[in-house]
């Protein structure tokens, strides 16, 4: 895992021009993942990167609207980066919601022509999260938003060949 301040992914952020991200994020425990979003958005903005929010209900609805973005949309973007936070309660859901999701953005990412970065936390209690969003654990939603410029970057070069 990676601390804050031992971060491998802030070296070598690549320059990338002209990109559009869609985030994608939850309603649920939308104190951590509006968080999540700030992290996001400010790594892209400082890189001149538009980007556009949809917000869905819960985490297992990201696949879906992703699915349905890229089927329908007019304006296709560089990526998408999926942002959520499921916290473990007293039963299965926890286990269940992270391996659906978790399944559904890897089918997208096997499918798509562009990456869909798992930007999703999934703790065991609030405070882990916390950790996670600017903590001892370093910002989740900056290193998503660096995924997603490596890949980008990496997808154009692929691309190119």
């Amino acid at each position: 895992m990676a601390t804050k301040g031992n971060n491998i992914l802030h070296k070598g952020i690549p320059s990338i021009k002209d990109a559009f991200i869609i985030i994608i994020k939850t309603e649920w425990n939308n104190a951590i993942v509006n968080k999540l979003e700030t992290g996001a958005k400010k790594i892209l903005q400082q890189q001149g990167i538009s980007t556009k929010t949809m917000i869905v209900p819960g985490a297992i609805e990201i696949p879906f609207a992703i699915k349905q973005h890229y089927a329908y949309s007019k304006k296709i973007p560089d990526a998408y980066i999926a942002l959520g936070t499921v916290i473990k309660g007293d039963t299965p859901h926890f286990d269940y919601v992270c391996k659906f999701t978790t399944e559904g953005i890897l089918q997208l990412n096997l499918s798509l022509d562009i990456p869909v970065i798992f930007g999703i936390l999934t703790v065991n209690d609030e405070q882990q999260a916390i950790e996670r969003i600017g903590g001892k654990h370093g910002h989740k939603g900056e290193e998503a938003a660096i995924t997603a410029l490596k890949m980008i970057a990496l997808n154009r070069k692929l691309n190119n060949h």
